[in-house]
């Protein structure tokens, strides 16, 4: 599963790095380093409505205080 957070300027000031450090760290803690690939992207076009994230292709829009809730229920539900 491939999964891709903007980080571009209006992400980051939306809190992007935050939902990189936290995906990072839900990925370790549930040993998906196998299954879950984050690399980051340069905008992808939803500016100023959230953080932008894609998992294979599909993009999302969340907010960094949803990134655990979007984690569990967008990739680790998939990934298991």
């Amino acid at each position: 599963m491939k999964v891709t957070i903007c980080v571009g300027s209006t992400c980051h000031l939306l809190g992007s790095r935050t939902v990189v450090e936290r995906f990072k760290a839900l990925v370790e803690e549930h040993q998906l380093q196998d299954r879950v690939e984050l690399s980051g992207k340069f905008c992808m076009g939803k500016c100023g409505e959230g953080v932008c994230v894609t998992i294979d292709d599909v993009t999302h829009i969340i907010q960094k205080e949803e990134a655990e809730e979007f984690f569990n229920r967008e990739i680790l539900a998939k990934a298991v």
